[in-house]
């Protein structure tokens, strides 16, 4: 307990971990009186696994009427949000929608989300960037994640792509939290390798940037009523702690070996861990600097976090050294002090994420030392996570990282 910290904690009403409970889903959804619904998933899981299916079918012996969207892409953008809902709605013929199911990853789950919201109101979800209405009540949601790491299950954010300037723009709040996070870790069990590697990282990323993330006590929360996100705290810190000692333990196995039952359900719960951390504590600088990188180099978000996670760590040496040095010995980094735990920390975590198959460095990814300039500036942009980054200057700390990250330069 911190008798400073000022905690505003928003989980799944519902959270179920359990290999093969999406079959318990349809008895949940009729014993809490739900009888019309979309599942919005992507051609993959709707053509080459059973799980749609049975679960349509299962659904339909409860009386529950499912319409199936399989039209979810990775990175989903504003204008195949509005194109499903028109879709949608056009195929309702007078049926009322009473829940949302999304199927999938980090992807599927945020397009339901919006969907959530534009299936009610018929809007373009453009509309809802600065803030839902106080009197429009979205879908309830149901999430179930197919790959462990992004987290999208226990969080307020639905992330989609602007067409127009290809950028990342996020509709926000907590009434887009699913009612129900359904983790299933058989339903990761057929991630290839670079999958697992990208998720597993964005998992850690989560646990990491929320554990050392600005406190509670000093977020601000712009005096909205109901934050989607308000500073670390002693509580989300118990769930990133977990989360980062399931990583250290179980990421690179999933990776090396997708068989390894062990390891599949040990990320599945550092996955879920993070983000119930994260989901409240909110993130900083990895995600800030890292979207600009994936708008730079389309490269998968995963690994745009992984290339920045050593290099922001090395940053906060001179204001998280005590976070950093049990990071440190979560990792099995055996060091005489916490001073030097801490100084290796960053070391650490890059050798893990070469092992993975990423590169450690934005040379690696094509970036020109031209081109450092605007990825300081682009990460800087994104002013949420930039103001949650605890340090003094967060501009000039924003150009340390992205010139270390280029030149591939840490402390340790």
């Amino acid at each position: 307990m911190n008798p400073s910290d000022l905690i505003h904690f928003c989980p799944p009403s519902r959270l179920l971990i359990e290999a093969g409970a999406r079959a318990r889903l349809p008895t949940l959804l009729h014993h809490l009186g739900y009888r019309c619904g979309v599942l919005v998933t992507d051609e993959f899981f709707a053509r080459q696994t059973s799980w749609v299916t049975e679960y349509v079918e299962a659904a339909a012996a409860y009386g529950i009427d499912t319409l199936v969207y399989a039209g979810g892409l990775p990175d989903p953008t504003t204008a195949l949000c509005d194109e499903a809902t028109r879709r949608l709605r056009a195929q309702l013929d007078n049926r009322v929608l009473d829940h949302v199911i999304a199927l999938g990853g980090g992807s599927n789950i945020d397009l339901a989300k919006a969907l959530c919201l534009t299936l009610v109101s018929g809007q373009p979800v453009r509309e809802f960037v600065d803030g839902i209405p106080a009197g429009l009540h979205p879908l309830p949601l149901v999430a179930m994640p197919t790959t462990a790491g992004t987290g999208s299950e226990a969080t307020p954010g639905a992330i989609l792509v602007d067409p127009d300037n290809a950028t990342k723009v996020a509709v926000m709040d907590n009434r887009l939290r699913p009612i129900i996070a359904l983790i299933d870790p058989e339903l990761t069990y057929t991630c290839p390798p670079r999958v697992t590697a990208d998720a597993g990282v964005d998992a850690l990323t989560h646990a990491v940037e929320s554990f050392l993330t600005l406190d509670s006590s000093q977020f601000d929360r712009a005096g909205h009523a109901d934050p989607g996100y308000s500073g670390r705290s002693s509580l989300t810190m118990l769930f990133a702690r977990e989360a980062i000692s399931l990583c250290a333990r179980f990421l690179e196995r999933a990776y090396r070996d997708g068989s390894d039952i062990e390891a599949r359900h040990g990320m599945a719960y550092a996955s879920i861990y993070a983000a119930l951390s994260y989901g409240s504590a909110g993130l900083n600088a990895v995600h800030g600097i890292a979207y600009a990188v994936a708008g730079l180099t389309h490269q998968s978000h995963g690994s745009t976090n992984a290339v920045m996670l050593p290099y922001v760590l090395d940053e906060l040496h001179g204001v998280r050294q005590r976070e950093l040095a049990e990071i440190a010995r979560l990792f099995g980094v055996n060091a005489p002090s916490p001073v030097e735990a801490a100084v290796r920390l960053p070391a650490t975590i890059r050798e893990l994420i070469s092992r993975l198959g990423i590169p450690i460095t934005l040379q690696g990814f094509g970036v020109s030392r031209s081109q450092l300039l605007r990825l300081t500036v682009d990460g800087l942009a994104v002013t949420r996570l930039a103001k949650a980054f605890p340090v003094l200057d967060a501009a000039s700390a924003y150009a340390s990282i992205v010139n270390n990250a280029w030149t591939g330069t840490l402390r340790g």
